[in-house]
């Protein structure tokens, strides 16, 4: 899809924590016919004032950052608009990343080794009204079993363990553990943790404990 001769230019909105690659980012698109970088933001609040004020046509999101993170970020401009359209440009390829991400309304998810023309198309297919499918990315009900990890963190939601417990034991992040039990409710279609697990016995993923005596 190329930019229509005398078309307005796609209005951009740079969202991420690294001044060298919001910089980055700022000078490819300026190379690419058709775009203006209206907004540059270091952090999720304060992209959420400059997206009040510019309004832009696509924001590019990253995943990581400090104060608040993308996901947060995320549903907070959505919120504020929720036809926004918002494409995730993150260097993280975690899958439970990609699967909340687009579960929170993102349209699109990329990682940061994408080159300049692809890019760019895909800035002006999300401006058409058009979403990114990331690959490799199971979405809804069930359609497989768990992965091992996720298996084990449903092992611990059975036992009442809260997503930051989960990741003291599991020797992961907080928002690492939060996205697993996400992606879980997301494989099995369960509306909460409680049916997840009412779930994972009723497809053999869980068994009752057998202790002595009880």
């Amino acid at each position: 899809m190329n930019t229509v001769p005398g078309a307005p230019e796609i209005r951009v909105m740079l969202v991420d924590d690294h001044p060298v690659m919001r910089v980055g980012l700022a000078s490819v698109l300026s190379m690419s016919h058709g775009f203006s970088v209206v907004a540059q933001a270091e952090d999720g609040l304060s992209a959420i004032d400059l997206f009040r004020q510019h309004s832009p046509d696509v924001v590019l999101l990253d995943v990581s950052m400090e104060r608040m993170d993308g996901i947060d970020t995320l549903r907070r401009l959505l919120g504020e608009d929720p036809a926004a359209r918002v494409i995730m440009l993150t260097s993280s390829q975690a899958p439970e990343d990609m699967g909340m991400a687009m579960s929170a309304g993102a349209r699109g998810y990329l990682v940061k080794t994408i080159d300049h023309e692809a890019l760019a198309e895909a800035i002006r297919t999300v401006h058409a009204g058009g979403v990114i499918d990331p690959p490799a990315l199971v979405m809804g009900a069930a359609d497989g079993p768990l992965s091992q990890r996720e298996v084990e963190v449903l092992g611990l939601v059975r036992q009442g363990y809260s997503n930051d417990e989960i990741g003291s034991l599991l020797g992961i992040s907080e928002r690492t553990a939060r996205a697993h039990v996400s992606a879980i409710l997301a494989k099995l279609g369960a509306a909460d943790r409680a049916q997840a697990v009412a779930i994972g016995f009723e497809l053999g993923i869980l068994r009752p404990s057998l202790r002595p005596g009880g």
